[in-house]
């Protein structure tokens, strides 16, 4: 039986449900530690492969990344489909990055 995103997001949020109540597993607490952090390893691996083809676009145009969306965007480099894959690396980059940031432990005490 698959389980698809919704009932995944229903099942974390009884979880959530259930620990705001006070609940508490070392079981639990374990296998959730273990799957963020193999998720973090599979977004690091993910986003030093998306780094690997980004560096190659500088190297062949002498430009960063970061100045190369900025003027795609604007229109400024053309249609070639270079520019267009090289912009879906960029656009991934930041998602995979995003998605890291967020799966960082928090540093606020608790």
């Amino acid at each position: 039986m698959a389980i698809n995103n919704e009932q995944t997001l229903s099942q974390i949020q009884s979880l959530a449900r259930l620990y705001q109540t006070g609940y508490r597993s070392p079981v639990i607490d374990a296998s959730i530690q273990k799957l963020i952090s193999l998720e973090r390893a599979r977004l690091q691996r993910e986003l030093e492969e998306l780094q690997e083809h980004l560096h190659a676009f500088e190297e062949e145009y002498n430009l960063s990344s970061e100045e190369f969306h900025r003027r795609f965007q604007r229109g400024e480099l053309g249609d070639d489909a270079d520019m267009f894959e090289w912009d879906a690396f960029y656009q991934m980059m930041v998602t995979v990055r995003e998605q890291l940031e967020t799966l960082q432990p928090e540093t606020a005490s608790q």
